[in-house]
């Protein structure tokens, strides 16, 4: 395991490329069983609290969001010994009441996506995680709570309840589509939280989604169809939201690191007895199974 640590993690999305305030600055260029990261991973320190960031789609945005190493990701920031990860990207809302640069905490997931990585288990090793409840509740009332008393403005509301529809793209929905998503309870559509958060949850890290919103998707009879030009827009006034919100959890953090659910969340889950998982396959995994292995 790489000597540069880092508690808190997160992962920019589409117009995030950077951490603004961060002290004591390393780029560290990683390599995972899994490939490499989407970007170099950026060390520093927020409020004393060590921190890591990567780019999603790599500070060119040069990666589709089905061409995103999750895996590679998420494995990275386990290295590095992450126990609390905020992922932000940017979302068509699919509710009236989300309007564009409003922020919200999701708390529920719809996976639409087939053609992603989504575990870290397999070749030799089933390894089953509780998804019920797919974000930290703890870590998300924390932070919504920061949110509601220091970015709530009439610009921009903070919603901390919502569900995620995850797409394939890169094309954005048909109207069908969105008006699909809509009766299914959905609140905003994106492409990347998904496998994300399935990742993030078998690295036993406490795991929210932000989803910064751009646009009404294509569903608003009295808002144009989604268009680059439009996400474009609001890509901006988002990001700068997102550096505040950086701020904010890492202040959380330097005074709260609670235990979460999500920090044990492989006790019961490995099904595979150990004797039985292939040696190229213990070793591969070790930085997320290696706390419920038997001493060597």
């Amino acid at each position: 395991m790489t000597e540069a640590k880092a508690i808190l993690g997160f992962i920019g999305g589409t117009g995030i490329y950077k951490v603004d305030g961060v002290e004591k600055i390393e780029e560290l260029d990683m390599d995972t069983p899994f490939g490499k990261p989407s970007s170099k991973v950026i060390i520093g320190e927020i409020h004393s609290v060590r921190i890591a960031f990567i780019a999603r789609h790599d500070t060119n945005h040069r990666l589709l969001p089905s061409e995103i190493p999750f895996r590679a990701n998420i494995y990275a920031l386990k290295l590095l010994g992450v126990q609390y990860l905020v992922s932000f990207g940017a979302c068509g809302s699919l509710k009236e009441d989300l309007k564009p640069l409003d922020i919200l905490l999701v708390d529920q997931f719809i996976d639409r996506t087939s053609t992603r990585s989504s575990t870290f288990f397999g070749e030799g090793i089933i390894g089953h995680v509780s998804f019920g409840d797919p974000v930290c509740s703890i870590f998300k009332g924390l932070v919504y709570d920061v949110l509601k008393n220091n970015l709530q403005t009439e610009e921009t509301s903070i919603h901390n309840k919502g569900t995620y529809v995850c797409i394939e793209g890169p094309a954005f929905s048909s109207r069908a589509e969105s008006n699909m998503y809509r009766l299914w309870g959905g609140s905003v559509v994106g492409m990347t939280a998904i496998p994300e958060a399935k990742l993030a949850r078998e690295a036993e890290m406490s795991y929210i989604c932000v989803a910064l919103i751009t646009d009404y998707d294509c569903w608003h009879p009295g808002h144009d169809n989604v268009t680059v030009e439009m996400v474009v827009k609001n890509l901006t006034k988002n990001a700068l939201n997102a550096q505040k919100i950086v701020q904010h959890v890492a202040k959380i953090i330097s005074t709260n690191k609670f235990s979460s659910k999500s920090h044990s969340s492989l006790e019961h889950a490995i099904l595979t007895p150990h004797r039985h998982i292939p040696a190229q396959t213990l070793i591969k995994l070790s930085a997320i199974i290696a706390k419920y292995l038997p001493p060597a």
